[in-house]
């Protein structure tokens, strides 16, 4: 085996060939790779898969149990992911860096990576081989094509229209695995499992309703067969994984000796908890710490609510307070007992008792997650999709908050903050750039009347809100104060207000 030799900075690109000499300097996959059979696909092969589940794949390898579950990666959209990856045989470095330090290792559990719109035919020969027992996906909220409010398919999205009526290079996951399951049930071979990992909120099983609306939409006959032996397990996963810049790639050659072109930086803690319900068998991924519990659906729910809740409160209104990454924000004192005390006093309290889960413990290792100066990540990134996160783990809680009586106030200033960023601006006139596939319509129903809510509050989102007496005044008095005096004024206030509410209860 030939070893490549190091380059005049000191690194050594990253490859099969170089395996043994990367081994010296950090862990490295101690398992053939050349037979670890591909039992997976996963569409999405973006930085959270490669920090979460391809690194749980890559534990089970290593430990011996199976070699049956390797990957087989699809990227729809960046051909970048195949590009780079390809170039280095599959493999790639994840960094973890926590509040003590840093360790690093390379996963080799993906063997390919595809770009989906120019190799469609390995796609979806892929997808139809035997050999494979599960198709996981991370294609975020949007490649759902859920409504967020009745949760319902939307059949007439341009690129579900364009799916529906193609033969091959299709636009949208759901063409690729309704082929696929068609041509499994033609051949009488078993299908695969659909393993959602997108922390979806709302319908529990969003993979099935997607997919099953598609291929009702094109062969009813399939959508039955699909409904009847597909499963679709639910999962909540959770590890913060930033985006990769040019800094962390020159940490990684520099400090491990690694040239990587695509790195992964995450923090230590993770987690993967699995409905136990599978189509054709599954991995033994409790061996390698993930969790099968026969109903996720609480567990989604308490992370969800949150972590995902307190992200996009966080992102918005710290980024209006001039902020631009978790850890800088989380150092401002005021920003900090706000964060602590939405989650302590308005949305824990909402949450049921989850057997085998910690809440309170979940809830405090946030706070040490958010704040860890090694594990920075960008503001900009938690406030994508950002009237989506606002509906589904936002609204929820403030609803039900107001329905019981109890103390809201620090949830009210969630949304005000994110319809301040909807506006498109910060404080200074600084433009945001609004990465949401929602932004247009509710800039302009944000901007429509300064900082009265009420152009807004006609929006679907805000069906029930909207009918609460006092809740359109006291959210434009809120965004007016963010407007005229800045957000820690405005969160230092509202905590007084938190308060006085929980004492006289």
């Amino acid at each position: 085996m030939r070893i490549m030799s190091r380059r005049p900075e000191g690194g050594v690109p990253l490859s099969n060939a170089t395996l043994p000499l990367h081994s010296q300097r950090i862990a490295v996959p101690t398992y053939e790779r050349s037979a670890l059979q591909r039992g997976v696909v996963h569409i999405g092969a973006g930085n959270f898969h490669r920090a979460h589940q391809a690194v749980y794949f890559d534990d089970l390898a290593r430990s011996g149990i199976s070699h049956r579950w390797g990957v087989t990666g699809v990227s729809l959209h960046s051909p970048g992911a195949k590009d780079l990856l390809s170039a280095q045989d599959g493999l790639y470095t994840v960094v973890q860096r926590g509040h003590d330090g840093q360790t690093a290792r390379v996963v080799g559990s993906i063997g390919s990576v595809h770009f989906a719109p120019n190799d469609g035919a390995a796609v979806r020969a892929a997808l139809a081989d035997p050999q494979t027992r599960i198709v996981s996906l991370t294609i975020t909220d949007n490649g759902y094509f859920l409504d967020p409010v009745t949760d319902q398919f939307d059949a007439n999205h341009p690129d579900v229209r364009a799916d529906l009526v193609a033969s091959h290079g299709y636009a949208t996951a759901w063409g690729y695995l309704a082929e696929a399951l068609d041509r499994r049930r033609r051949a009488g071979c078993a299908p695969f499992t659909v393993l959602c990992c997108d922390n979806v909120a709302g319908d529990t099983r969003p993979a099935r309703t997607a997919l099953v609306s598609f291929a009702a939409c094109k062969d009813p006959g399939l959508a039955r067969w699909i409904e009847r032996h597909v499963a679709f397990p639910s999962t909540m996963v959770d590890r913060i994984t930033p985006q990769t810049s040019d800094s962390e790639r020159k940490f990684v050659e520099q400090t491990f000796g690694v040239a990587d072109k695509c790195p992964v930086v995450t923090e230590p803690y993770r987690q993967w908890v699995i409905e136990d319900s599978f189509s054709n068998g599954r991995p033994p991924l409790e061996e390698v710490g993930a969790e099968f519990v026969a109903d996720v659906s609480e567990h989604k729910l308490v992370k969800t609510r949150l972590l995902n809740g307190t992200h996009i409160a966080l992102a918005c209104l710290a980024t209006l307070a001039g902020y631009r990454r978790t850890d800088e924000a989380m150092r401002d004192r005021i920003i900090f007992d706000y964060v602590e005390t939405l989650l302590r006093d308005e949305i824990q309290p909402l949450l049921p008792a989850v057997p085998g889960m910690n809440t309170p413990e979940y809830r405090a290792t946030l706070l040490d997650r958010l704040s860890n100066p090694s594990m920075s990540d960008q503001l900009s990134r938690l406030a994508r999709r950002g009237t989506n996160k606002i509906t589904c783990f936002v609204l929820p809680s403030l609803q039900e908050a107001i329905a019981q009586g109890r103390p809201h106030t620090l949830l009210t200033l969630a949304v005000a903050g994110w319809a301040r960023y909807m506006r498109g601006h910060d404080l200074r006139g600084r433009r945001l750039r609004l990465e949401d596939s929602q932004a247009i319509p509710v800039a302009k129903l944000a901007n429509m009347a300064g900082n009265n809510p009420d152009p807004l509050l006609r929006h679907a989102m805000f069906a029930e809100l909207r009918a609460v007496p006092g809740f359109a005044r006291r959210l434009g008095d809120m965004i007016a104060d963010i407007d005229t005096r800045g957000v820690v004024p405005t969160l230092r206030d509202a905590m007084r207000n938190d308060e006085r509410e929980l004492v006289s209860r």
